[in-house]
């Protein structure tokens, strides 16, 4: 498996975490990865490592807060309700114009669903500040938000201007402890594949800080245009 990648670098880095937890570069350990599992072929006997998560790289599945109805839903079609909780993987804080919106402060974050699958969520505006909230108290304490499980919950506001009321809804975070193993997990996973989506990826984005996010060189085998027909990729949201 290639390692070989482009990590964007932050204006802020995460020091409170062990460089080699923060390494992209640096090669597998030897022996099973924390992500996999044994599977045994049945026609052979034969046992084999396979994966926990299912990630096709730089196109994980599309989780869209829709900041206008409260809701979460998976690429623009399926509804997933007002909240979502997550142990995240990896994630960025970044200014960038993406997505024909302008230039705005994202938040960016990958984890995986239920079901093994990578997926990767966008806020803006005021969820950004709220995010941030929830990052420097678990830096104090020696922690990310990888060590921890995180619920993000719509929260309704309302504004009032000409006589006229407006809702609106922004992103709340909160966390709880996260289990060692799915935590060792997930470390495990960003740091031997690399971690980003391909439509919010310009090369020119202002990084405020990082975690886990990498992008492959031109050429890498596991850059997705390299692997797949182009009819064969997913399609942009």
């Amino acid at each position: 498996m290639s390692t070989k990648i482009n990590a964007q670098r932050s204006a802020t880095t995460e020091a409170a975490a062990p460089a080699a937890l923060l390494s992209p570069t640096a090669p597998p350990a030897p022996g099973p990865r924390a992500y996999q599992l044994d599977q045994v072929n049945e026609a052979t006997g034969e046992v084999a490592r396979v994966s926990r998560f299912r990630y096709l790289p730089g196109h994980p599945r599309q989780i869209r807060f829709d900041a206008k109805a409260g809701q979460f839903n998976l690429g623009g079609t399926v509804p997933l309700g007002s909240s979502l909780s997550f142990i995240p993987l990896a994630w960025r804080i970044f200014q960038d114009d993406i997505l024909n919106m302008g230039r705005k402060l994202w938040a960016e974050l990958f984890f995986a669903d239920s079901k093994g699958a990578i997926c990767a969520v966008l806020f803006h505006g005021y969820s950004v500040e709220n995010l941030y909230r929830l990052i420097e108290p678990l830096f104090y304490d020696d922690l990310t938000l990888a060590d921890v499980q995180v619920k993000v919950t719509a929260e309704k506001k309302q504004t009032t201007k000409e006589g006229k009321t407006a809702t609106y809804y922004i992103a709340q975070f909160s966390y709880e402890p996260a289990p060692a193993e799915e935590v060792a997990a997930r470390r495990d996973y960003a740091r031997d594949l690399p971690i980003w989506r391909a439509e919010t990826y310009t090369g020119a984005a202002d990084i405020r800080i990082q975690h886990g996010y990498t992008v492959p060189e031109d050429g890498d085998p596991h850059t997705p245009a390299a692997e797949l027909p182009a009819a064969e990729l997913p399609q942009p949201a």
